[in-house]
């Protein structure tokens, strides 16, 4: 080993290509037997291999557009290596607000991971923390979803053998991110997890179970078919926490104190009740665990690059409790959907379904709480307004009301509209002039539809309106039988035949419109011959009809064809003696 690193040093100080290096290897190997020989290859692949371990982006965030899209081909190298592509896997996803130390805790896990047979797995003093990249200051680290690029084989207590993924999710509410974005990445993150972590700081606040509960409902949302509980574990880490004097530092006085937080009480208001309620029926395990402040010099010192000596000992105390009360063989969490358990095979394509889905539009769009409350706020005006119109409209020309003239209906409809108009202006609303106007449209837009309504209602009570159908195809069936009759006498065989078609189109299709009112059926049919015996209604004056008509006749008979044709006078003798 020795001789391989000195080697490797010589190498560094001189050039390659030279006839001398390569007569100094050749003189090293040639001392090594050979069975030395080919562990110094399989450190050196070894070694190769730890060199390209490290975080991979698996969902890549377009900043741009605020849209994200999975890269398969990574998530496949990850996932579908042959020695744990066919094992369960479990899936820890550490989530939350940005700038709160994800990535760091993240870090301690993989130092468990790669040291959980040592007890002094957390490391020394002077070792520098690596692996998810992570830094000090107010500005955002991680972008997309990371999974680390080696997946852990561990055995459980009972022989059986899982892969074990860790995965870093973007910090939620950055100024960068809409609140569909923090709403698909923490949604994604749950629905791919076996365990999530909550990563919150210094207390549960109100807000932060609001948030938990669009997140998750965004997720349900996007499960087709849920039967039960549709997540797993979650995790709620209390980081900073300052009062161990009401609930010690660790997991029983972090279970107490959620008790208390997720607790449903009858004296509280309808909206704290239904997010608790929520929060309980998504996770099938809900557990909270107290984290202390690492001290100062983590949080002010700039220089800090992860160094046990400049973390505080409690802090230290609590992450050995912590870590393997997530990673442990025996506490191990393996992925499930529907039941069933996943593999890592499976993962990949749940991965690739959910995220088809969140590229779709199927799903509503999450929306900040102002933007919400604004909207809500408008579409109350908007529905005000309208009642407002339409219960004016009603006593003019709704329910038994007479028929009244269509002129007079139109000029009540614009000033009712122009009222309806000032009331919603009226309303104090939300959202600003710009957002208003929108919703203002919109009222418009509806208004016009209900006086569309109201005007084919008021139509229905005009007994010429409701007999127009069977009147115009009788009065067509009277004109071409007339016609037909006339046409016949003098001879015009083919228009009397056109008239007689015509005339039993019009028979049948007033048969066809009697047995559609009768009976309801073929209600196409109907609105269809409704809407020619209107169209021929509206040509006012029979001459138009009639005009139409011969307009047709003449296109398709030539003026010849209607006239009789002259006999030929045959020339006798006597004529043909007279000229003689």
């Amino acid at each position: 080993m020795a001789e391989r690193r000195a080697l490797q040093r010589d190498q560094g100080e001189r050039s390659c290509g030279t006839s001398d290096g390569v007569s100094r290897v050749e003189d090293v190997f040639s001392k090594m037997s050979g069975d030395e020989v080919v562990d110094e290859l399989l450190l050196e692949e070894e070694e190769e291999e730890e060199a390209t371990v490290g975080p991979v982006q698996i969902v890549v965030a377009d900043e741009d557009e605020h849209a994200f899209s999975l890269d398969e081909e990574a998530l496949e190298h990850i996932l579908l290596q042959e020695d744990i592509r066919d094992l369960n896997v479990v899936v820890v996803s550490v989530a939350g607000a940005f700038r709160k130390g994800k990535s760091f805790l993240l870090d301690f896990m993989l130092r468990y991971m790669y040291n959980q047979k040592s007890d002094t797995w957390l490391g020394g003093n002077e070792e520098p923390l690596t692996g998810f990249t992570w830094r000090g200051g107010c500005e955002r680290e991680t972008t997309g979803i990371l999974a680390w690029s080696e997946v852990f084989v561990v055995e459980k207590p009972d022989g059986s053998k899982v892969a074990v993924l860790l995965i870093d999710t973007q910090g939620a509410f950055d100024s960068q991110s809409t609140i569909k974005d923090c709403a698909t990445l923490f949604a994604l993150s749950t629905m791919t997890s076996s365990v999530q972590v909550y990563n919150l700081s210094q207390n549960v606040q109100e807000d932060d179970l609001q948030h938990l509960q669009l997140f998750t409902e965004y997720g349900r949302l996007a499960m087709e078919e849920i039967y039960r509980k549709p997540f797993q574990s979650l995790m709620f880490l209390i980081r900073d926490w300052s009062y161990p004097y009401e609930h010690a530092y660790g997991l029983d006085g972090g279970n107490k104190f959620l008790e208390k937080r997720l607790q449903v009480k009858q004296n509280q208001h309808e909206e704290l009740q239904n997010v608790r309620k929520h929060i309980h029926s998504c996770f099938s395990n809900i557990s909270c665990f107290l984290l202390p402040h690492p001290g100062l010099r983590v949080a002010t010192n700039p220089h800090f690059d992860g160094r046990l000596k400049d973390i505080d000992d409690e802090f230290k105390k609590e992450l050995v409790n912590l870590i393997p009360l997530l990673l442990a063989p025996e506490n191990l969490v393996e992925k499930e959907i529907g039941g069933s358990k996943v593999t890592c095979r499976d993962l990949v394509q749940y991965f690739k379904a959910y995220m088809k889905i969140y590229q779709g539009e199927e799903l509503p769009h999450p929306k900040s709480m102002l933007q919400a409350t604004a909207e809500a706020n408008n579409l109350a005006a908007v529905a005000g307004s309208k009642d407002i119109y339409n219960k004016s409209m009603e006593e003019v020309c709704g329910g038994d009301k007479p028929y009244i003239a269509p002129a007079d209906l139109e000029r009540i409809h614009k000033d009712l509209k122009q009222k309806s108009i000032q009331q919603f202006r009226a309303v104090k609303k939300m959202g600003g002039e710009e957002f208003c106007r929108r919703y203002q449209e919109q009222l418009e837009a509806e208004l016009d539809e209900a006086y569309a309504n109201f005007v084919k209602h008021n139509d229905g009570k005009n007994i010429f309106y409701a007999a127009r159908t069977p009147a115009t195809l009788f009065a067509i069936m009277f004109a071409m039988y007339i016609i037909s009759l006339v046409t016949g006498f003098v001879g015009i065989n083919s228009v009397a035949t056109l008239c007689n078609l015509i005339m039993g189109v019009a028979l049948v299709s007033l048969c066809t419109w009697a047995y559609v009112k009768y009976s309801g059926e073929f209600r196409e049919v109907g609105s269809v011959i409704d809407r020619v015996a209107e169209t021929l209604w509206e040509q006012r004056t029979p001459r138009k009809v009639f005009s139409k008509l011969f307009e047709v006749a003449r296109s398709k008979v030539t003026l010849g064809a209607l006239l009789p044709a002259q006999r030929k006078r045959l020339s006798s003798n006597n004529n043909v003696k007279k000229k003689n």
